[in-house]
């Protein structure tokens, strides 16, 4: 007679779920402690609405304009009017949500400085092919919203001291990514090889964490963009 089956051992431990990737190209508001940031770029805008020669949109790297990059972007402001959107940690999606959620309310740039896409990179996020589809969706939504702004597409910033597995896929991106430029609407600059020496190495008094620029970085990034600015205001 065949034996009832014991059930009295105790079950296995339940497997450990790899949490979804987030779509690049939905738009997804933030569930962490950007709300902040947000509310005060939600009011900036309100508070300058108008015309502005350039808004720059983008992640930490953007943010940063107003930490390390704030003599800088001082310098740069005596030249043209400015407007910062930038909020650390956003992906493509995040900014993809807010541009549709206040922070093109009745503002606009005859240039839109764009650089995003670095937070989606990580091993555990984003594919590189969604990364491009990403990047490409806020470029059509911000062609939606400011018709006759010029997008002066960025190339995403290395990231890292040394060769990486993460700075390849960054690489490989913005070769796609320069694609989307037609020099007409969409205006494409890619200014990452100033900031690695010949052996390849980011230096510290550049990035100091190999991500985020210092004072001299952002100085870099600003005497590098001048020109292009410049051209595209005429």
């Amino acid at each position: 007679m065949a034996q009832a089956p014991d059930h009295s051992a105790a079950p296995s431990s339940p497997v450990a779920l790899k949490p979804a990737v987030e779509s690049a190209v939905i738009p997804v508001p933030r569930n962490d402690g950007s709300k902040a940031r947000f509310d005060v770029l939600t009011d900036r805008v309100k508070q300058n609405e108008g015309e502005h020669d350039v808004i720059f949109i983008g992640d930490s790297i953007t943010q940063g304009w107003e930490g390390a990059g704030k003599d800088a972007w001082a310098r740069l402001n005596q030249k043209y009017t400015l407007l910062n959107l930038g909020i650390g940690g956003d992906k493509t999606q995040h900014v993809l949500w807010r541009i549709d959620n206040g922070h093109a309310k009745n503002i606009f740039g005859k240039v839109t400085v764009l650089m995003i896409g670095t937070n989606n990179s990580g091993e555990d996020r984003n594919s590189g092919e969604e990364i491009v589809d990403g990047v490409t969706a806020v470029v059509r939504k911000m062609q939606e919203k400011f018709p006759n702004t010029k997008i002066l597409l960025l190339g995403i910033f290395p990231r890292g001291e040394k060769f990486n597995a993460q700075r390849g896929k960054i690489l490989q991106v913005n070769q796609a990514l320069q694609h989307l430029a037609d020099n007409k609407k969409v205006f494409w600059l890619d200014i990452g090889h100033i900031f690695i020496k010949p052996d390849g190495s980011i230096p510290k008094e550049i990035m100091p964490d190999f991500l985020h620029l210092s004072p001299r970085g952002y100085e870099i990034w600003a005497e590098a963009i001048d020109p292009k600015l410049k051209e595209l205001l005429r």
